[in-house]
């Protein structure tokens, strides 16, 4: 049952727990998609997300990590010499400026580490609200709603807040939902829009949402044609749980990268 105008409070919650209860079966393999091993490689990745996939920061930061394994390293960086490595992601002088400044911050503020509270966090150099909150969710086990392009779209979609402004739109969400799950929550979702629910043309004949989605037609609504637009290494799996028929999976569409 998809939303209606007069869907009460009590309604709209229990239909955003429903949707959430169907993403924990959609994607169990949800996860931070940015390889790490401590608050300050994760925070570090999380800044070099920005206007790029993952999977490239997740190219570059081996052999950056290697090279600046502390704050300390950060703080001391030859400009050029960080410049070259973290290149590839974009905007790289920008964001070199803000890892040197992160490093320096960390270094007088907090003894090299990268603190645990959301009031800390976001007054470090290169960090927000949502990379605060991926490094608390992530790194730390804070429950934490990270508010990117892909959550906000699809809460829209489904009809969970009319509000627009990241930090409006992560209380309102928050409030539909366990602050236990809030993390988790996150990451399915992200998962939903970066395979499925697809900014320009989302997958919706073959997403497992159809029936608590009010945006429901947004897309192709034929299997046949949405099936083809899943994205990921489970995109067979994606359609078996749709109830679509996993051969019409293009083979490119198991590679693909997700945006």
């Amino acid at each position: 049952m998809t939303r209606s105008a007069n869907e009460t409070e009590l309604g709209r919650k229990r239909r955003a727990r429903r949707i959430g209860r169907v993403l924990t079966e959609t994607h169990p393999d949800a996860h931070c998609e940015l390889d790490h091993s401590n608050p300050l490689e994760l925070a570090v990745a999380t800044i070099l997300s920005a206007q790029c996939t993952d999977k490239k920061v997740n190219e570059v930061t081996p052999k950056l990590f290697a090279r600046y394994p502390s704050a300390v390293d950060y703080a001391g960086a030859d400009r050029t010499e960080l410049e070259e490595l973290i290149r590839p992601t974009g905007f790289y002088r920008n964001k070199t400026d803000s890892l040197i400044k992160l490093g320096r911050a960390l270094v007088e503020r907090y003894d090299g580490q990268v603190p645990g509270r959301l009031t800390e966090l976001v007054t470090l150099p290169g960090i927000g609200r949502k990379t605060a909150n991926v490094i608390l969710g992530n790194a730390f086990d804070v429950p934490g709603i990270t508010v990117d392009t892909h959550f906000q779209r699809l809460v829209g979609r489904w009809g969970l807040t009319t509000e627009t402004d990241p930090v409006k739109i992560e209380h309102a969400v928050g409030a539909l939902y366990e602050r236990r799950d809030w993390t988790m929550l996150s990451h399915r979702i992200i998962f939903h829009g970066r395979r499925v629910c697809h900014a320009r043309k989302p997958a919706c004949g073959a997403c497992t949402l159809t029936k608590l989605c009010p945006a429901y037609g947004t897309g192709p609504t034929d299997p046949a044609l949405a099936v083809k637009l899943l994205k990921g290494p489970r995109a067979r799996d994606l359609a078996v749980a749709a109830g679509v028929d996993p051969d019409l999976v293009p083979p490119a569409a198991v590679p693909a990268e997700v945006p």
